[in-house]
């Protein structure tokens, strides 16, 4: 169903790859869009080992994507250096592709926002995550993309440096 890697060589392992998704802090979500065209919007997440956690308003254009087709992809890049004497890049990236679903029980919501609360705000104590939490609880939902497929890849000048 996934297109293979056309340059195994280049191809992160599976726990390079996971390091790229935890150390991230943004990434493109990628989505059916209106009319056929593709939706792809800059979000912050959290991976967790299992799940990637986004947070979104309760409307808009990709609440609206997501309802009507939960299929998404979602890519991280984790370096991009530009060579300019080689006309290159020494980049290292991720691409997962899943589902997205809206988390609708509350106190898996609460969770998943603190796993982002936390990603974001390490040092807050538990209090300032709770209060920004409650003070904003009414207003954003969210959402879970359960992974069906993940691979990571590097350039050439990376993968030659090894």
């Amino acid at each position: 169903m996934f297109h293979k890697m056309r340059r195994k060589v280049q191809q992160l392992s599976p726990e390079e790859t996971e390091a790229v998704l935890m150390r991230g802090t943004a990434g493109v979500l990628a989505l059916t869009g209106d009319k056929a065209f593709p939706y792809a919007v800059p979000i912050s997440y959290v991976y967790d080992g299992e799940h990637i956690y986004f947070h979104s308003a309760l409307e808009g254009h990709k609440i609206d994507a997501i309802q009507r087709n939960p299929n998404a992809s979602f890519a991280v890049i984790d370096q991009d250096e530009v060579i300019p004497e080689k006309y290159t890049t020494a980049y290292r990236s991720v691409i997962v592709f899943g589902s997205i679903r809206t988390i609708e029980d509350e106190e898996e919501k609460r969770i998943a926002v603190r796993k982002l609360a936390l990603k974001y705000a390490p040092d807050n104590t538990e209090q300032q995550h709770n209060e920004m939490i409650d003070r904003t609880w009414e207003r954003f939902c969210m959402l879970e993309m359960s992974i069906a497929h993940m691979t990571g890849k590097e350039g050439r000048v990376l993968t030659e440096k090894r």
